[in-house]
C-alpha cells in the first residue's frame, strides 16, 4: 500500500479519535485506490493506531475472505465509492453532540460563523425502521449523495457519513458539524 496514502489517514484517524469522533467500537475511515479498489479499517481496528495492517485492500468486483475482515461498515463505503464518482474518502464518524442533537431535532441550523459559512443548514436523516437500518443503509446513504449537494448526511441516531477528494476537507466538515451542534446545544443552557 501507498505508505503517503496510510500516513495521510493515520494523522487524521488518530485527530478523529482524539475528538471522540470514532470510538472503540464505533467508526470506519477508507480511500479509493484506483477505479474499483479501495481500502478500509480492519473490524478490530482502534482507530487512534492505523498501520498498513489496519487496513485491508478490497476489489469491488473480488468477493473473498478480506471483506469479512473489513470494518462492518464496507458495504457503505463501497456503495458510496461506486455511486458517487468524486469520492477519493469515506468516514463513518459518530460525534457526541451532533449525534444527540439529532435525536430531537430535524435538521441542524448553525448559529455560528463558520457552521453557516461552511455548512449551512444540515437535514437530519431519519432511518425511521431502525431494526432494518444496517441493510438499507448501503443503499440509502449513497442515494442521498446523489440528490443532496452535502458531501455529508447527519443519521438520527446514528452518526455521520461524509466523502470528499480531500480528506482534510472531510474532517474539517465533521468537525464543523460537531462543534455548531455542541455550541447549539451549550446555548440552550445559558
Amino acid at each position: 500500500m501507498d505508505t503517503h496514502l496510510i500516513e495521510e489517514i493515520k494523522q487524521v484517524s488518530l485527530s478523529m479519535f482524539n475528538k471522540n469522533f470514532f470510538s472503540l467500537y464505533h467508526g470506519s475511515i477508507s480511500a479509493r485506490i484506483s477505479i474499483n479498489q479501495f481500502i478500509i479499517n480492519r473490524k478490530d481496528t482502534i482507530l487512534d493506531e492505523i498501520t498498513e495492517n489496519a487496513m485491508v485492500k478490497l476489489d469491488y468486483n473480488k468477493r473473498d475472505y478480506r471483506w469479512s475482515e473489513a470494518s462492518r461498515d464496507v458495504y457503505i463505503h463501497k456503495h458510496i465509492y461506486e455511486m458517487i464518482p468524486n469520492a477519493k474518502y469515506v468516514s463513518f464518524t459518530m460525534p457526541p453532540y451532533a449525534t444527540a442533537y439529532s435525536l430531537k431535532h430535524g435538521k441542524v441550523s448553525p448559529q455560528d460563523y463558520h457552521g453557516k459559512k461552511v455548512l449551512g443548514d444540515v437535514t437530519i436523516y431519519d432511518p425511521k425502521h431502525i431494526d432494518d437500518w444496517m441493510e438499507r443503509a448501503q443503499y440509502e446513504i449513497p442515494k442521498f449523495f446523489q440528490h443532496h449537494e452535502s458531501h455529508l448526511i447527519l443519521i438520527k441516531g446514528f452518526g455521520v457519513i461524509s466523502y470528499d477528494r480531500d480528506i482534510i476537507e472531510m474532517a474539517k466538515k465533521v468537525a464543523v458539524l460537531e462543534n455548531s451542534c455542541r455550541l447549539l446545544v451549550l446555548s440552550t443552557t445559558l
